[in-house]
């Protein structure tokens, strides 16, 4: 297996979330990012919050949301002298993401989302770190591991915009900051992924 490449090209999703009642969207992409922002794509970083100038994408009207918040965690990797390798990624979908009610109130629940997506890239770090190679069973390894984690960061995203209806419910929208922002403390040993 000296040099084997092995893209998930079923691994890297483009997921949507709204602010204010909207139907929840997770739309497959095939993309692979750099490390850098670019016209396109914002790595997360925890000193780079969303602005409203990063939301590109023009508005949907006749909905009751006000925003729509488009984020990625995909992995690539590959297996070189029997080793694993693997690259994570978290990003922000600037051409698919918009807001109408540009507020600082709206763009914070749309941060959420956005550390959200980085608590679970974290998560998948941890797991991939923990795992033993096994060269028979990697590939489906691998795809168990991140399947499991996005199938919990959806839960967690259908959770956060559920329990604050979508950041209209104030008080549960202060305490899923408080709790994101926890999870972002509690997970920072994992936030230098490859």
């Amino acid at each position: 297996m000296n040099h084997l490449i092995h893209l998930f090209t079923a691994l890297l999703l483009l997921l949507q979330y709204h602010a204010a009642p909207a139907a929840y969207n997770s739309t497959p992409k095939h993309v692979v990012f750099n490390d850098g922002e670019d016209e396109e794509h914002l790595p997360w970083r925890f000193n780079r919050k969303l602005t409203w100038e990063d939301f590109k994408c023009v508005p949907v009207r006749n909905t009751e949301a006000v925003a729509l918040t488009s984020t990625s965690l995909g992995i690539t990797y590959k297996v070189k002298n029997r080793q694993f390798i693997y690259d994570i990624n978290c990003a922000f979908a600037k051409q698919h993401s918009w807001g109408l009610m540009k507020t600082p109130y709206i763009l914070a629940h749309e941060q959420g989302h956005f550390d959200i997506t980085e608590i679970y890239a974290r998560k998948l770090h941890q797991q991939l770190q923990d795992y033993r190679f096994n060269e028979k069973s990697f590939k489906q390894d691998i795809s168990n591991i991140y399947q499991q984690i996005v199938k919990e960061k959806e839960a967690c995203q259908e959770r956060y915009d559920h329990e604050t209806d979508h950041s209209r419910k104030k008080v549960r929208q202060e305490e899923w900051q408080v709790r994101i922002e926890a999870l972002l403390e509690d997970t920072d040993g994992y936030r230098n992924y490859p």
